[in-house]
């Protein structure tokens, strides 16, 4: 997925078992942010800084909407241990981290396995993918502040 791309309607199943389509979210900016794994020292300091940055993101007109592999039950401890204030997708099939184009091999200490880079898209009000940052850009205890500076 490209900047002027058309984002998908159907983003998946979150936390509470809602369906989140992106039609819900129009007339707003949305900051879908993909990530490996919830409660892992990366992946908690960038929910925490958005989580930090929330309200000034909100006022700027955007929503926070994470998405991993992570079961709904995993996503439920995640938000309430960190105290998230925004919804979590369950993509526990891989169709949406699929279809975004954020999954694929990675490589820790030379083992190879498949998981979700992390990779944030902005998504302009009328569903269009208007900025990517792309795993190297996506700065973890920061990230609240990389967006409040576009």
């Amino acid at each position: 997925m490209n900047v002027g791309d058309k984002a998908p309607e159907v983003l998946g199943v979150n936390e509470k078992g809602e369906r989140i389509l992106l039609s819900n979210y129009r007339g707003k900016k949305v900051v879908l942010y993909f990530y490996p794994k919830d409660n892992t020292s990366g992946c908690t300091a960038e929910a925490c800084s958005l989580r930090d940055n929330y309200s000034a993101l909100k006022s700027k007109g955007y929503e926070v909407i994470g998405v991993s592999v992570d079961s709904a039950a995993s996503h439920k401890k995640f938000i309430e241990k960190h105290e998230l204030p925004f919804t979590l997708i369950a993509d526990t099939d891989k169709s949406l981290v699929n279809e975004m184009g954020v999954w694929g091999e990675k490589s820790m200490y030379g083992r190879k396995y498949m998981g979700t880079f992390r990779t944030t898209f902005i998504i302009n009000e009328e569903g269009v993918v208007e900025k990517v940052f792309s795993p190297k850009e996506v700065k973890t205890k920061t990230h609240g502040e990389q967006l409040l500076a576009l």
